[in-house]
């Protein structure tokens, strides 16, 4: 019962956008693994990785999974655009009617997609998450994605990679490797929602 209830960011038990409980102070039984320091020093690595990787940002096209990844996909592109010196493009993929637990759960709030006026075709497109964790959000996304065009190629970028995959999905960018059980819980802040810049790790029966 608890892993279940405990399966995602990749399947976040929160309706998308809702700040976190306690307003990003961990409650009881958490602990912070990743401070704001943390999180920027994170973030700013994953930019010069993701400019490097595409040899500049023409192409580029950060698509955050809403709610906290399209936040990180904002932060990223604002990152990149102080390297560069020019905007890159940013927008949030929803993915909530492309989940397969559609009729497993409570019904979800839909998030927004926004994407930029000439499409994802011929983009390198950076999909940007807070939590991996089972694959099944990224799987949704992709679907998502491929009904929308063609880009040249799709990268993911998470701040926090947590173990136990349940599909062959792998980042490609990733701010901290966090080995966990599945009686644990990760819960990721962000200021712009949270009023705080946190990872805050819960721990439960092995």
């Amino acid at each position: 019962m608890n892993a279940a209830r405990n399966q995602a960011r990749d399947d976040d038990p929160r309706i998308d956008g809702e700040p976190a409980p306690g307003g990003g102070r961990p409650v009881d039984g958490e602990r912070a693994v990743l401070e704001g320091p943390d999180i920027n020093r994170a973030l700013t690595r994953i930019a010069h990785e993701i400019l490097e990787r595409a040899k500049g940002p023409d192409d580029l096209l950060l698509l955050g999974i809403p709610t906290r990844g399209a936040v990180l996909a904002r932060r990223l592109a604002d990152r990149i655009e102080q390297v560069e010196g020019r905007p890159v493009a940013a927008g949030s993929l929803d993915v909530t009617m492309y989940r397969d637990d559609l009729r497993l759960r409570p019904t979800r709030a839909l998030g927004r997609t926004d994407l930029p006026r000439d499409g994802v075709d011929g983009r390198i497109v950076v999909l940007v998450d807070d939590v991996l964790y089972s694959g099944r959000t990224v799987r949704a996304a992709l679907d998502a994605l491929n009904d929308l065009g063609r880009p040249t190629a799709v990268r993911l970028a998470v701040l926090v990679d947590r173990g136990h995959r349940e599909l062959p999905i792998r980042a490609d960018y990733v701010g901290k490797n966090l080995p966990t059980s599945r009686a644990e819980t990760v819960r990721v802040c962000l200021a712009e929602i949270d009023q705080r810049d946190a990872v805050l790790l819960r721990g439960g029966q092995r």
